[in-house]
């Protein structure tokens, strides 16, 4: 569907601003999906982002600060989604041994288990949602990388 019929709106002001427009909607359209995908797991996007972030750490504890770079969304609150996955029993803290004041983020069996159950729903719904061919989509990824400079 394009833009316009989806927000209902004739025209745009010019080829950027609709470019802007169809980025944010697009964005809140796939959040929206992968929140639907997420909730039986009582996960959000976010929670699921700081669970894939741990996974990639294949074991090695990881600071919340850390974990809060590397978020995808920048504004989220890294040390309230970790509490919420401490509190699902997806990750444990641990006081680091070096630095008392360092709190290590590790993921559990369990965290690991709901990245698993969730792989091949995942992969199914970005094909679903990105209806483009291989080469569509390294050049589409090269122009995002491009924009962002």
């Amino acid at each position: 569907m394009r833009i316009e019929e989806a927000i209902k709106q004739k025209e745009f002001k010019d080829p950027y601003n609709k470019a802007i427009v169809n980025l944010l909607y697009t964005q809140s359209f796939i959040v929206s999906k992968q929140s639907s995908l997420f909730k039986p797991f009582g996960l959000s996007p976010e929670q699921y982002n700081v669970l894939r972030i741990l996974r990639g750490q294949n074991g090695n504890p990881i600071t919340v600060s850390s974990i809060q770079e590397r978020m995808l969304n920048k504004m989220s609150n890294a040390s309230r989604l970790v509490e919420k996955l401490k509190q699902k029993g997806m990750v444990v803290r641990e006081e680091c041994p070096t630095d008392r004041r360092q709190v290590d983020i590790v993921i559990t069996d369990k965290g690991m288990k709901v990245l698993s159950q969730l792989e091949e729903e995942i992969y199914n719904l970005n094909r679903q949602l990105v209806q483009l061919s291989e080469n569509e989509v390294d050049h589409f990824n090269m122009l995002l990388d491009k924009l962002r400079g």
